[in-house]
């Protein structure tokens, strides 16, 4: 890769997670394991990059309180530049409460991005060398409405390649007025749905191309369609592809997808065929399962080469 850097812009928060140990009982306390971990999709991505010595900036909004401080203190040792971050006095961190099924898998989550509203335009605009002087630009879906139109307005004008992850079904539906302007979004099933408004989730290799293909076609340069253990399938101008999902033993679901997508945007990064980006992106994904960490700590460039799927 050319020197350079990768910005990140979106949002960074602590995971609090509860594993019952049997049914959950309502208006009951229910026994379990509980833990917190510094979390957010932009955040995790910013991490994946700088743990494969990508030079990745973060702009996100914290609050002055010791969530905050915990981010960017984790974010900052893993080699991201937090210089940029803003950190807000009387404002609340991005948090996220989840209850996990026996799976790993969420059954119900409570999100607090009050503090998101305050990356707002203006915010941007003051960054305004910082997005221009940008290799690319990488955004979770956590922006505003208003942010969004600032941010492509920006990318636009200095032809900066922007990349997308849809983050939530809920919050998946702002990226469509940009399709033709993103050089790769990477969405799960759920997402994939609100993006190419499909009644449901994409849920076998046939369907994930297929909606490959459809956003490619509404202009996407690259578009990846994630389905966990079914694997991924994608597609550009170029042409298709389906990769089956590495299996492993799944420790947390969390993080993979981050994971999976800074591992496929440090591919494009070194210019790599487009079918090693993806195998790229699987095998980082497998090895974040198998941690309790929303980024697998044992990341760098030599263990994903080591693992890298066939």
């Amino acid at each position: 890769m050319d020197e350079g850097y990768v910005l990140v812009i979106g949002s960074a928060q602590i995971d609090i997670k509860g594993l019952p140990a049997e049914t959950i009982r309502w208006n009951a306390t229910t026994p379990g394991r509980v833990r917190n971990r510094v979390g957010g999709v932009a955040r995790n991505i910013a991490e994946n990059l700088a743990r494969l010595e990508v030079d990745t900036v973060l702009l996100t909004a914290v609050g002055d309180d010791d969530q905050g401080r915990r981010i960017l203190d984790q974010s900052e040792m893993y080699g991201v530049d937090c210089a940029q971050v803003r950190i807000l006095e009387g404002q609340r961190t991005c948090s996220h409460l989840s209850f996990l099924k026996p799976d790993g898998e969420m059954a119900v989550g409570v999100t607090d991005f009050e503090i998101m509203k305050l990356l707002d335009s203006e915010m941007l605009r003051q960054n305004v060398a910082l997005i221009a002087d940008a290799d690319m630009v990488v955004i979770d879906a956590t922006l505003s409405d208003s942010a969004l139109e600032t941010l492509f307005e920006l990318t636009n004008a200095y032809g900066v390649r922007v990349c997308a992850d849809p983050t939530t079904p809920s919050l998946a539906p702002r990226l469509r007025p940009y399709l033709n302007q993103l050089h790769l979004v990477v969405p799960n099933a759920g997402e994939t749905a609100a993006l190419c408004d499909l009644s449901q989730p994409v849920a076998d290799r046939e369907a994930a191309l297929a909606a490959a293909r459809q956003l490619a076609a509404a202009g996407v340069y690259i578009a990846v369609v994630t389905m966990g253990a079914e694997g991924l399938a994608y597609a550009s101008e170029g042409g298709a592809g389906y990769i089956r999902a590495v299996h492993t033993h799944v420790v947390d679901p969390t993080g993979a997808g981050d994971a999976l997508t800074g591992a496929v945007i440090f591919g494009l990064l070194n210019d790599v065929p487009l079918d090693e980006a993806m195998r790229l992106g699987a095998t980082a994904a497998a090895l974040t399962l198998q941690s309790g960490e929303t980024v697998a700590p044992n990341l760098t460039q030599e263990v994903l080469y080591d693992h890298l799927m066939a």
